[in-house]
């Protein structure tokens, strides 16, 4: 790829001669020899090569490459990148994997996190997420949110952060916090960190990893407190059969009615996984507007079961894609999991139940929704300079020119070769601007090394 360069934001981007450009928009357009011009960060024109403008300030050939918008993550945990496929935990289910997990969690300090959090930026980007939403739920000893909120900041990536809240439960004494503690650090995180504007880089949420991990009082001032304001809120449920028994034995009710009844089935809140929701669970979250972050491969690991994500769609609930944490998946590959979630409903429902382009807008247009943010997720006028490409002369494609999109879902192709941000170039030819790959990878040996080791 020629001509590429890292520009100030404020200046003009022209990509033109892709092969093709993906838009992802309403339409699900697919322009050959696409092209597309952005100021400031925002696109302000998308069309064939030949009707948009020949200069700008920063120019992409993009020949021979296929340019897509860039992917949004909206459900994961950065801190798990220190400790993948821990022995003791690789054969069991989520109860037994989190309980394997919470000792060596619950010595994570901050020098730790920041290093898994600009390892684990790095590993998405490279994947092509230009928008990371990390759900927080691990704060022992002097470990914050603005460890990964700053890291995000010195990578270019868009970031939403999601603050754990964990006063109950079984996980050690370091990993759970008091009711105060949790609103006025909540408080200090959206005042000093997030910007409701759109093509913000940087917001804030409430995100406890499970409702039944705090107090009733507390759930439902926690989602009050944010709705005014004005933050989203997120956790799991719906991720195992056994979380049924759980909350039936605790509160006499199903998962999905405990969280409707504390206020956390709504428009301005997300789930994650929902495998376990019967149908009458799934047309409430379409009523109410509530979103799911699919997480298959995560899902496929802890043995956790095959979300029916055609029958969400069809119900009309908003779905978006998740890698989940690296320590329940391996991995924090965004087009891996549109791979995997592609197969996955194929496998459930027939070859063409699902296609390249559905998986696709779960990774883009879908999770852009879930997190409010109708400015990410498609190429369009008006929307975020954040473009991911692909060489389409790769390996992994060989054979493949006459349906370059499904190639690129179906092909396990692995890492972008031009991520863009906000309009400016932040990952090119396996490089990040400012981030020593090399450096980082030692150091983060060093720290899972330490991370995983029995002592304390």
């Amino acid at each position: 790829m020629t001509g590429v360069g890292a520009k100030p934001a404020a200046e003009t981007l022209l990509i033109r001669h892709a092969a093709p450009l993906v838009t992802m928009d309403e339409g699900r357009r697919v322009i050959r020899d696409g092209a597309l011009f952005a100021r400031g960060g925002v696109i302000e024109l998308v069309g064939s090569t030949r009707e948009l403008p020949a200069v700008a300030d920063v120019v992409v050939d993009a020949s021979n490459h296929a340019v897509l918008p860039g992917m949004v993550n909206v459900h994961g945990h950065l801190f798990q990148s220190l400790v993948r496929v821990l022995p003791q935990a690789t054969g069991t289910e989520l109860g037994g994997w989190l309980q394997a997990h919470y000792p060596l969690w619950a010595r994570l300090d901050a020098a730790a996190m920041r290093t898994a959090a600009r390892f684990g930026l790095a590993e998405l980007l490279r994947s092509g997420c230009t928008t990371v939403f990390d759900h927080h739920t691990a704060l022992p000893g002097d470990v914050t949110l603005d460890i990964s909120i700053e890291a995000a900041a010195a990578l270019g990536i868009r970031f939403v952060a999601g603050r754990g809240a964990r006063t109950l439960g079984s996980a050690p004494a370091a990993l759970r916090e008091t009711r105060d503690h949790i609103l006025a650090d909540f408080e200090r995180l959206i005042d000093r960190h997030h910007d409701p504007r759109p093509h913000a880089m940087s917001q804030v949420c409430i995100a406890p990893p499970q409702l039944g991990t705090i107090e009733r009082e507390l759930a439902i001032e926690l989602i009050e407190f944010a709705r005014a304001k004005g933050v989203r809120g997120h956790t799991h449920l719906g991720e195992t059969a056994d979380e049924i028994g759980t909350y039936m034995a605790r509160f006499g009710m199903r998962p999905y009615q405990y969280a409707e009844d504390v206020g956390w089935i709504a428009q301005d809140t997300w789930l994650a996984h929902g495998v376990h929701l019967d149908a009458g669970e799934i047309a409430g979250l379409a009523r109410a507007g509530c979103g799911i972050a699919h997480c298959p491969s995560s899902n496929l690991w802890l043995g956790s079961g095959t979300a029916p994500v055609v029958e969400w769609l069809r119900a009309g609930v908003l779905v978006g894609l998740g890698v989940d944490g690296p320590a329940s998946n391996g991995a924090a590959d965004m087009l891996g999991e549109v791979r995997m979630a592609m197969l996955l409903q194929r496998g459930r429902r027939g070859p063409s139940a699902f296609s390249a382009l559905d998986a696709l807008e779960l990774a883009t247009r879908g999770g852009a929704r879930l997190l409010g943010r109708r400015e990410l997720g498609a190429l369009a006028p008006g929307g975020a300079a954040d473009v991911i490409a692909f060489d389409l002369a790769r390996l992994e494609l060989a054979g493949a020119p006459a349906d370059p999109v499904t190639a690129l879902v179906a092909c396990a192709v692995r890492g972008v070769d031009l991520a863009i941000v906000a309009g400016r170039v932040r990952w090119r030819d396996g490089a990040i601007n400012g981030f020593d790959l090399e450096r980082e990878a030692a150091l983060h040996r060093a720290l899972s090394a330490r991370a995983a080791s029995p002592s304390t």
